[in-house]
This record gives C-alpha cells, structure tokens and sequence, in this order.
C-alpha cells in the first residue's frame, strides 16, 4: 500500500473512532435534556427563540440521549459545508446543553469540522477549495497558501467576522502541519464559542441581563473587527512577507 493511502486510511480510521467516542460521551455523559417536558414547553413560547434555532433544536430532540453527539456532528458539518451559521449552532449548544457542557460540545465539533475541511483540502487540492471558498476571498488571502505562520492564523481564527471555515480550506492548502492548525485553531475559536455559549444558556435559564451584556460585548467585538479590518489585513500581509523574507528561498 501506498504510503499516502496508508495515512489517508489511517485518518479515517481515527476521524471514525473520535465519532464513536463522542456517540459513546453522549450516552453515558450528562443527559442536560433529561427535562425533556418542559424543553419542548420552552420551543412552543415563540417569544423564547426564533424560528431557526427552534427546527434545530426539534430535530435534536427525538435522538434522546444521542442528541448531543448528533449536535457536535452538525456543529462540525456547518465547518465543512455551512448549512447553517455558527452562531446559531453556538448559541444553540448553549441554549439546549448548558453552559460548560454546551461549550465542550461545540468545542469538539467544531475542531472535528476543522479538521475535516483541512484534510479534505490538503488531499483534493484548489480545484475542490475553489468550490467551498468565494472567489475574492481566494485572491485576497492566497498568499497564506504558500506559508502561513502560526501567529497570523491565530490571528485570524480570533478576529470577529473572519470567515474561520474559508480559512481552515486554505490552510489545508499550506505546508502547515496537522498539529499545529489544529491547537491555533482550536485555541482562537474558544473565546468566540464561550460568549455564544454562555448567551444560549443564559437565554435558556432566563439570565436575560447576561445575554445582553454578553450580546453588546460579542457586537462590540463584531464592530471593532470590521473598523479595523484593513489594519488587520495589512498587518497580516507584512507579517508574511517578513517572515517570507527570514525563511530564505
């Protein structure tokens, strides 16, 4: 067997076990939808949740005790395919599994999500990114391609209003390795994916005045990202060329 194929099977093996091993957490783990009466009660006040994250949260449902491997399954597919926004799935995981446990659960899906959607770059090559990322995203961040420092697509990752799941195809495309797209990654979603989190669940218990500050903080955040957009692009760029220019030809 090829080597390439080895560690193509050998990926698949492991990405197929980390799913078992959520399925098996999420029977045997907290069961935060045990109060399945009076969740369902809250889905039917229309003034609780909008209409979106309601059909999410019935579809959760009905799974039961898998419902939350089947939440961290689609937190990962709107990584790789986004059919729904993020924020939604974020602040759903809130909403639905609590504060810590919902964050641990959005957590591992989206780095599973990441993971895939870098690997499926990494094998497919651009003719498959082409059909994921839009076109002036492309050509604007191309240059990461071709080395992308872990400092810059920290950065990147964190930076509120960054398309992360674009980002995690292209970086597929670079000679980054494995490891560390996965803990920058990882690390940089984090503080994003708790406010949204903490917003579900403070929805949920009726914390209203949190998930108004948490709400106004995450706006801010959006606010200052889009001010300060061009710096941030421009600071990107010149960080890439000077290390460009310290790794030699």
């Amino acid at each position: 067997m090829k080597k390439k194929e080895h560690e193509i099977l050998l990926k698949g093996s492991i990405f197929i076990l980390i799913v078992g091993l959520i399925f098996l957490l999420s029977h045997y783990g907290p069961q935060p939808l045990s109060d399945f009466e009076r969740l369902l009660e809250d889905l039917e006040d229309p003034t609780a949740f909008d209409s979106r994250k309601e059909k999410i949260a019935k579809f959760l449902l009905p799974f039961g005790t898998y419902s939350s491997a089947v939440f961290v399954l689609l937190q990962a597919f709107q990584v790789v395919a986004s059919p729904v926004p993020g924020e939604l799935t974020g602040l759903l995981g809130g909403y639905m599994y609590g504060k810590e446990f919902g964050f641990l659960l959005s957590t591992i899906g989206l780095t599973l999500g990441s993971w895939l959607a870098f690997e499926l770059a990494r094998l497919l090559g651009k003719p498959f990114v082409d059909k994921f990322v839009k076109k002036d995203i492309i050509e604007k961040f191309n240059f990461l391609t071709t080395n992308a420092g872990t400092m810059i697509s920290f950065v990147l990752f964190l930076f509120p209003g960054f398309p992360k799941d674009y980002l995690c195809y292209m970086l597929g495309l670079s000679p980054m390795r494995l490891s560390t797209f996965l803990i920058t990654s990882t690390l940089a979603r984090m503080p994003g994916t708790y406010l949204l989190t903490v917003q579900g669940a403070s929805i949920r218990n009726e914390h209203y005045l949190t998930a108004v500050l948490v709400l106004g903080i995450s706006t801010l955040a959006l606010v200052i990202g889009y001010l300060y957009r061009r710096q941030l692009f421009h600071w990107v760029k010149e960080t890439w060329r000077r290390d460009s220019e310290e790794a030699g030809p």
